[in-house]
C-alpha cells in the first residue's frame, strides 16, 4: 500500500479541494471577467489574512519540537512580516486601495472563520495539524495560479489579473510551495489510517473555508 502524502489528502477531499481550486471566483480570474470591486474586496481581506497568517507561523514556532523546525517557522514568519505584507500593500495601492484604508479595515466573517479555524486547529493539535490547516492556502494558491494560467481563455497580455497569477505561479512562490509539499509528504508518510482520517477532516474544512473566502469576494460580503 502506498505511503500517505499530500495527494492522499486531496484525493480524500476531492470535492472540497476542487470547489476551492476551481471556484467561480478563480474561473472569473482566469477569463478576466471578475468584477474589479470583487477583486479589491478580496485584496483588502487578504491583507488581514496575512496578519493572522503571521500569527499562525508564530504558533508554529511554539509548536515545533526541534530547532530546525523552529528556524523554518521563523523564516516563514519573517518572510510575511518583512516582505509579503509590504508587497501586498504596494499591490493594493496599484489597485487603488490606500494603506490607511487597510489599517482601519473591518474583518469580514469569512476572514474571521478561516483564520480562527487555523489558529484553533494549531492550538488544539500539533505542528502537523497546523500545517494541514494552512495547506489550502500555501499549496492551493500555487496550484490555482498554475491552473489559471493554463486555461484556454487566459491571456496574460489583456487579463487584468495576470500579475496576480504570475506572482503565485512564479519561481519564488512555487519553490516555497514545493518545500511545504516536501515537508508535508515527509510527515504524512509515517502516520496511521486513523491519524490520516483526522487530518483529512481538517483539510476538508480548511478547503471549504478558503472557498468561502473566494465567495466573500464575489458577494462583497462583510
Amino acid at each position: 500500500m502506498p505511503q500517505p502524502s499530500f495527494q492522499t489528502l486531496t484525493q480524500a477531499c476531492s470535492a472540497e479541494w476542487r470547489a476551492y481550486c476551481q471556484h467561480s471566483f478563480v474561473q472569473q480570474l482566469a477569463d478576466g471577467s471578475l468584477p474589479k470591486e470583487s477583486f479589491q474586496h478580496y485584496l483588502k481581506q487578504d491583507y488581514l489574512f496575512l496578519i493572522h497568517f503571521s500569527r499562525a507561523w508564530a504558533l508554529a514556532i511554539y509548536k515545533s519540537r526541534s530547532l530546525a523546525e523552529m528556524r523554518a517557522a521563523l523564516d516563514s514568519l519573517k518572510t510575511i512580516m518583512d516582505v509579503e505584507l509590504g508587497l501586498h500593500v504596494g499591490y493594493c495601492q496599484a489597485w487603488g486601495i490606500a494603506e490607511d484604508a487597510l489599517e482601519t479595515l473591518p474583518e469580514a466573517r469569512a476572514t474571521t472563520a478561516y483564520t480562527r479555524y487555523v489558529l484553533d486547529t494549531g492550538l488544539r493539535g500539533d505542528l502537523l495539524d497546523l500545517h494541514v490547516a494552512l495547506a489550502p492556502c500555501i499549496i492551493g494558491y500555487g496550484v490555482i495560479a498554475k491552473w489559471v494560467e493554463a486555461q484556454p481563455g487566459f491571456d496574460a497580455s489583456s487579463n487584468p489579473y495576470a500579475s496576480w497569477a504570475a506572482m503565485y505561479a512564479g519561481e519564488d512562490y512555487q519553490k516555497a510551495m514545493n518545500a511545504e509539499l516536501t515537508w508535508l509528504d515527509g510527515r504524512l508518510a509515517h502516520i496511521s489510517d486513523q491519524r490520516l482520517a483526522e487530518l483529512a477532516r481538517i483539510f476538508a474544512e480548511a478547503s471549504r473555508l478558503e472557498a468561502d473566502f473566494w465567495q466573500m469576494g464575489l458577494d462583497l460580503a462583510a
